[in-house]
């Protein structure tokens, strides 16, 4: 007898990079079978559930004993395998997706009450009137004291367009406030870009969802028109990225390279050997990239830092990376959950497998703080600064120029590495200039 399974690949954890795609699972009885069962174990197994059963200070359910069974069996394997009940899969789901219905507030505990962190910008809850600092005491009249963070949390999410009551306490308020919040479906961004000064631009991704290699494009994209032409050079941030779907990591770095291989995985079962290859859609036109990484980029972070550092497209600043080199496989199982399932390690183009070994910087920075030094009283002379001094002619549009620089580094102030890898990008642009000029 075969039994055919899908065997759906999802990102399995903060910290777990999966592959996404569908495959077919065959169990089939072999004959000699019952040569590798172990009966031992298994009347040990039997008899530890019975004592249980009968001697155990109170009740307990088999279900949840078999369920906890199963997480201790898989929790032996490694950090990453482990079992996932009906909720929890679900909620996997979700945060693959990055999209969800709910109200679009980031919450917090404080004194038994869910506080508001920050409402989420254009999503219900801000469009309703929630504000940071607010507490929750009471969703649909049910008081949350006492309720966990988790279990509040699903309760606010639910289907788009249905009607939640918050009723919460503000500072400076005397009397708590009613809101009524009309869910609806939130997307969590993942990507976000900016223009560092004239011709750079610099772009974060938090997770690895999957659209996020979508939304590194249209990204690209915004960024040549706030530039009005084609930028000179890019810093990719993937610093404190946990990882996420492996699809949108092998999208990412393929967005950024013409050819070759991106990363390749392999594992016992032959459908857990697979290479990534980049096809020809680089985005950059061959514009340098420094890519920011610290011990919190894993996973699919460092598949990306891994493959454009391998193929010499990107050069590496900040520190070593948390060293997350293994595939999970999630696997639905008949009662609704999962199992999550270490079914392979993935490795470089060059062959380096990350896995407790991580990303190793091209440039290596110290952790450091940037601080813009007041300024003092004096002021060195310039030749502006004499009498009857000569002007350029060009006084007005250089001075424009000054202050939109002055603004741009204005925001890169306090972030050392981000500082570091303009200078960087500037550095290899004036390398390039020198070189066309011999």
């Amino acid at each position: 007898m075969v039994i055919n399974r899908k065997i759906f690949l999802f990102l399995a954890g903060t910290i777990c990079g999966t592959l996404m795609s569908v495959a077919s699972l065959s169990f089939a009885t072999q004959p000699n079978a019952a040569k590798n069962i172990p009966f031992d174990e298994l009347r040990t197994f039997t008899e530890v559930f019975g004592r249980i059963q009968k001697d155990y200070v109170e009740p307990v359910k088999d279900k949840g004993l078999l369920e906890d069974a199963i997480r201790g069996m898989l929790s032996g394997l490694d950090p990453h395998s482990t079992y996932l009940n009906e909720e929890q899969y679900q909620e996997l789901r979700v945060g693959t997706t990055g999209q969800f219905g709910g109200l679009g507030i980031e919450v917090g505990m404080e004194n038994g009450f869910i506080k508001v962190i920050s409402p989420i910008d254009d999503t219900p809850a801000q469009r309703a009137g929630i504000k940071a600092g607010d507490l929750i005491i009471r969703i649909d009249d049910k008081p949350v004291k006492g309720t966990s963070l988790g279990d509040a949390v699903k309760i606010m999410r639910g289907k788009p367009g249905s009607e939640i009551i918050l009723t919460v306490v503000r500072e400076g308020v005397e009397q708590p406030l009613t809101i009524k919040v009309v869910r609806a479906v939130i997307s969590v961004t993942s990507v976000k870009s900016r223009i560092l000064e004239k011709d750079y631009g610099y772009i974060r991704i938090s997770s690895f969802q999957s659209r996020t290699s979508d939304s590194v494009k249209s990204e690209i994209l915004k960024l040549k028109q706030k530039n009005k032409g084609d930028i000179k050079g890019l810093v990719l941030d993937l610093r404190n990225n946990p990882g996420g779907v492996l699809n949108a990591a092998v999208g990412v770095s393929d967005t950024f390279l013409n050819s070759g291989l991106i990363v390749y995985t392999e594992g016992r079962v032959g459908d857990s050997q697979i290479n990534f290859r980049a096809t020809p859609t680089e985005y950059l036109k061959g514009a340098p990239i420094v890519i920011l990484i610290n011990a919190g980029s894993a996973s699919a972070s460092e598949i990306v830092a891994g493959a454009l550092q391998d193929q010499k497209r990107a050069v590496i600043m900040g520190d070593k990376s948390f060293g997350k080199g293994s595939v999970q496989t999630v696997i639905p199982t008949s009662n609704g959950g999962a199992v999550k399932l270490t079914t392979a390690r993935y490795y470089t183009p060059s062959g380096r497998s990350i896995q407790a070994e991580g990303i190793t910087p091209d440039i290596k920075l110290s952790r450091v703080k940037l601080q813009e030094l007041e300024k003092s009283g004096y002021e060195p002379v310039k030749e502006a600064d004499l009498s009857n001094h000569l002007t350029n002619g060009k006084a007005g549009r250089n001075s424009k120029k000054s202050s939109e620089k002055s603004a741009a580094n204005g925001d890169i102030t306090r972030d050392y590495p981000l500082s570091e890898a303009l200078n960087v990008l500037k550095g290899i642009n004036i390398s390039k200039r020198i070189g066309r000029a011999k």
